[in-house]
């Protein structure tokens, strides 16, 4: 079973800097396809930033196109999503999925997306105002 955990979330500022990081358990990220979700209080679970195997294709939310990039460190099994210019709208739990079905990397991304494991703990992200 693929499972995944998202870490690194925290309290920030308006404006702030904040850097997840997507972790592996028993298989190599690089082959993957990898989205980043979340979810805030009282709404549904959104698709962030999702990216092809190979970083080939990379889709955004509208939201966030100009302030959150993905990256892998491929030595680390790692997978971070950089999140910069950080405002109160961006305050949620954020999940970390990885998939190997996903041909088409829009399909990812969408609000009745299930990762072929479970969605794990997710890591909160308060940004203040």
């Amino acid at each position: 079973q693929l499972q995944v955990e998202a870490s690194g979330g925290g309290l920030v500022h308006t404006g702030g800097s904040l850097t997840l990081s997507c972790a592996a358990s028993g298989f190599t990220l690089d082959y993957y396809a990898i989205g980043w979700f979340r979810q805030a209080p009282g709404k549904d679970r959104e698709g962030v930033l999702c990216t092809s195997q190979g970083d080939t294709s990379t889709y955004y939310l509208d939201s966030v196109k100009g302030r959150f990039t993905i990256s892998r460190d491929k030595a680390a099994n790692l997978v971070y999503l950089q999140m910069n210019n950080l405002s109160p709208e961006d305050t949620a739990v954020y999940y970390c999925a990885a998939d190997a079905r996903i041909t088409t990397i829009e399909t990812m991304c969408v609000p009745d997306y299930r990762p072929f494991g479970s969605w794990g703990q997710g890591t909160r992200v308060t940004v203040s105002s």
